[in-house]
């Protein structure tokens, strides 16, 4: 089966019609997703920066990292919920949108980033300075906020591409 027509047998069902038909879904879902972004985007702004070496400089990067982390992960949740419901509701949009699949990559290479390099972080015995991959600790802090930073703008292109 083609994304094509897995999109148009979405398209067709109930539920997705409801989504689109109720005025007040995609609106709402629209405001609870950029929420979540804001969140996301604020707690790996906070941690890369500090994994950089730039802000909070004066608390571990554990205690930075604790205290950011679950506030990423209720948000991504939360972005994944509200994104899949969207995207029932008007599937052609993204299932068909290329950037949409860009976004989709981007936000399983910052999970992913975020796990290798945050759950370690997290361990009572880890400082940061005898850590195996040291060195590359800065840079991936970068790439990390920069991922984070396309997938804002990736989400934003999906409503002018097709």
């Amino acid at each position: 089966m083609s994304l094509e027509q897995l999109s148009r047998q979405i398209y067709v069902t109930p539920v997705s019609a409801a989504i689109r038909d109720t005025t007040w879904i995609i609106p709402a879902l629209q405001s609870v997703h950029i929420l979540a972004i804001a969140v996301v985007i604020g707690s790996a702004v906070v941690m890369d920066l500090r994994l950089a070496g730039v802000l909070a400089v004066d608390e571990t990067p554990q205690v930075i990292v604790r205290r950011h982390l679950p506030w990423m992960w209720s948000a991504l949740a939360t972005l994944l919920t509200s994104g899949f419901i969207l995207g029932f509701g008007e599937p052609d949009r993204v299932l068909m949108n290329e950037v949409f699949w860009v976004k989709m990559a981007l936000v399983l290479s910052g999970f992913a980033l975020t796990l290798l390099f945050r759950y370690p972080i997290l361990h009572p015995d880890y400082r940061i300075e005898h850590a195996r991959a040291a060195r590359l600790v800065k840079p991936m802090a970068w790439a990390s906020l920069a991922i984070w930073v396309v997938v804002v703008f990736c989400g934003r292109w999906i409503a002018y591409t097709k």
